[in-house]
């Protein structure tokens, strides 16, 4: 790297901290520290010139001048001035990204030039730095580009310490190690002593048998008192090595922190530019960019959060005697906000425009069929639509709105994310758009619950209140339970009502109670309340995509683990809201279907049993729920080479396999290939199911002595069963 590119690269973080320290100077609420803000301008001329990027230190120029006017009091910040730094300050930003070549655009020295002396002419722009001609040989590929992150010294100093100290911690194993070692042989030891006292090779046998008992009996008092010392130092080694590796989780993953300014930064220049093109006159201001945040999140959010501020855009304008008769300033006013409430990433997106339109909302969505002839909703309800995807109340489509994918994109990452976004209107005028989310893209805080004997999991954040329902104290409006609640402006609302097992269409499993467990969800779509037959807890864990297949993407966004090995799905509020609507009047919690005796028969039927075989916990455990409640016996192994194993060792009669393709030791064409070979085995039914869907990867299966072959990736749950109940 050559002088002058080692000069732009500081330039290019130098740069940006005078721009933001300028932003933040003059979008701070009080007085303008004028003294600091010439600072930066002057310093931001001095290392242009030391660049040599003449349209930048012109510009700086002009600023610094329009700083020391003010500051002297010749001049007051107004309008045309704040418009014309910002404008200023995105031309360099944009100057700057682009390497500083090419030419800047005029607008900026001109604004500057009209604010100074508004009767003097715009100063001739600098000349261009023209851009090098193109190689006339073609370049070489580029190499993939990698993210770079920032890390502050301290944060490093601090995982190196994390790791010492989680590395001091593992010797205790060892030691413990050792002594389990050491309690064995004692064990041993004990037994060969009982077996030396019952040979009866002594004249003296009673003698013989007392001594050998008197020795034994010390030998387990000093057995008693190792185990006891040895369950303790074992608990204590575990504490010591638990809080070490919580400690080396928490700064690695502070590693992974930035602030939220490294991404939004730009945002408020692209909406300013776009206000521009548009001839609209807007004031973006934005206030927490300082605050950490995930980088994976940031990204995640960064064009949804370029989409609503668009959104604020093109429905928050109104005409200047609009805004001059209300009271309010010539430009739109546009605030981002970032902030932590409670362990949730808070984002704001809020105008002073002119609000909702919730006549324009309401006729939109008659006219989509999503409002029913004669149905009534409350604002609330209204507001929920424009999250619909293709809904837009504009009349036209132009760059900034009309074809109604904004706000959807909003809510499909706020669903993802396992957040929730919510419009409201703003008082006294204007719209708000937040986005609540976990403050961590990988680990969430979620609220684990029971439903048809099987556990779920629930994003925390879209849980209101937890609640004790009696059924036979609702109400019911068209044949649907719904429950009366007061909202915290004091207007009512009343919530449809259903049970948890019924949306997700599993058995639902009798509860002894009279009172049942229930969550009030708020979702992007609305509101609504779900029974359930147990709340086990809530906990912050690591969120795994979801199953690739025998989940339903419109409700499932995500697995987590509980405990050592059990999966649990981590369900949508929108999902389950989309859900009841589609779903017909029922009751609260329906009568059970018919279960299993308990002797392992079904009515007139014995059970099949399934042997089922995956690598993959989640797979396994997901087969094995879909199996059991159509009433099969299911075991499950963890590989080919296990299956074959237990099939050998006669442990249990099975009727069918159903087997994964991929998995280690020996895989689903191995395990076919290996049973079709044996005479016991050659008749045994056996389904390979798989994500490898080309048809050479169907043949050999087939060829192999498969019966059924299926593909997760058009899995259907239905398919399984029809597959198997043929089978048998």
């Amino acid at each position: 790297m050559d002088i002058r590119q080692q000069l732009l690269a500081a330039f290019e973080v130098e740069h940006r901290e005078h721009l933001d320290a300028i932003r933040a100077a003059l979008a701070a609420e009080g007085a303008v520290d004028w003294h600091d803000v010439f600072r930066r301008a002057h310093s931001l001329k001095g290392a242009a010139r030391a660049v040599d990027l003449p349209p930048v230190e012109a510009v700086s120029h002009q600023l610094e001048a329009l700083f020391e006017r003010i500051n002297t009091g010749q001049r007051s910040l107004d309008r045309e001035a704040r418009a014309a730094t910002h404008l200023a300050l995105d031309r360099i930003e944009a100057f700057v990204a682009a390497g500083g070549s090419g030419s800047m655009p005029d607008d900026a020295l001109a604004a500057l030039a009209a604010c100074l002396d508004p009767s003097a002419a715009a100063p001739p722009p600098p000349p261009a730095v023209e851009a090098p001609p193109p190689p006339a040989t073609p370049e070489p590929a580029a190499e993939p580009s990698q993210a770079v992150l920032r890390v502050p010294a301290a944060s490093v100093e601090a995982l190196t310490r994390a790791s010492h100290g989680l590395w001091t911690a593992l010797p205790a194993q060892t030691v413990l190690t050792e002594r389990v070692t050491r309690l064995g042989g004692q064990i041993r030891a004990l037994r060969l002593r009982a077996e030396a006292a019952r040979r009866p090779d002594s004249g003296d046998e009673a003698g013989t048998l007392r001594a050998a008992l008197a020795e034994i009996e010390a030998g387990l008092g000093t057995l008693l008192r190792e185990a006891t010392d040895l369950a303790q130092g074992h608990r204590t080694a575990n504490l010591t090595v638990e809080t070490a590796a919580a400690r080396l989780r928490e700064e690695a993953e502070r590693l992974a922190l930035v602030p939220a300014e490294t991404v939004f930064g730009g945002l408020a220049r692209a909406v300013r530019d776009q206000a521009r093109a548009e001839g609209r006159e807007v004031e973006v201001t934005a206030r927490g960019l300082d605050l950490p945040v995930e980088r994976s999140m940031l990204q995640a959010l960064k064009d949804p959060v370029l989409h609503a501020l668009r959104n604020a855009l093109s429905h928050g304008a109104e005409p200047p005697e609009a805004r001059a008769h209300a009271g309010k300033p010539a430009a739109l006013a546009i605030q981002l906000t970032v902030e932590a409430q409670g362990g949730r990433l808070v984002l704001g997106i809020h105008d002073d425009g002119r609000g909702p339109d919730l006549a324009a909302i309401e006729a939109k969505g008659r006219a989509r069929g999503l409002i029913l002839p004669g149905e009534v909703l409350d604002a609330e309800s209204l507001l929920a639509m424009p999250f619909e995807p293709g809904f837009s109340t504009a009349g036209a489509v132009d760059a900034l709105s009309g074809r109604g994918m904004g706000l959807s994109v909003v809510a499909e990452v706020a669903r993802v994310l396992h957040g929730q976004v919510r419009l409201s209107a703003r008082r006294p005028h204007g719209t708000s758009l937040v986005l609540t989310l976990p403050l961590s893209a990988a680990r969430r805080p979620v609220i684990v619950v029971e439903a048809g004997g099987t556990r779920y999991a629930l994003p925390s954040g879209a849980v209101e209140a937890l609640l004790r329902l009696d059924p036979a104290g609702l109400d019911t409006v068209a044949g649907r339970p719904v429950l009366a609640v007061a909202a915290q402006d004091g207007e009512g609302a009343t919530l449809p009502v259903a049970a948890l097992s019924a949306l997700l269409g599993a058995p639902p499993v009798a509860g002894e109670e009279r009172l049942m467990p229930a969550l009030r969800l708020r979702g992007a779509r609305g509101r609504c309340v779900v029974t359930v037959e147990r709340l086990h807890e809530v906990r912050t864990l690591l969120v795994l995509p979801a199953p690739p297949f025998g989940a339903d993407p419109a409700l499932v966004t995500g697995t987590v683990i509980l405990g050592t090995d059990t999966p649990a799905l981590v369900l949508d509020p929108d999902g389950l809201l989309d859900r009841l609507g589609r779903a017909g009047p029922g009751p609260v919690r329906a009568d059970p279907p018919t279960q299993v005796s308990g002797d392992g028969t079904m009515p007139g039927k014995q059970r099949s049993t399934i042997l089922v075989v995956d690598d993959s916990i989640t797979t396994r455990t997901l087969e094995k729920s879909i199996l059991e409640a159509a009433g099969y016996r299911v075991i499950v192994c963890v590989d080919g080479q296990e299956a074959l194993d237990r099939l050998r060792a006669r442990i249990e009669p099975v009727d069918c396999v159903v087997a994964d393709v991929e998995m280690p030791r020996l895989d689903g064409f191995g395990l076919v290939e290996a049973l079709r070979a044996e005479d016991d085995f050659a008749r045994l039914p056996v389904i390979l199911m798989t994500s490898r869907g080309a048809e050479s990867d169907v043949a050999r299966g087939l060829e192999l002595g498969a019966d059924a072959y299926l593909t997760k990736q058009k899995f259907d749950q239905r398919e399984l069963l029809e597959t198997i109940g043929q089978l048998l």
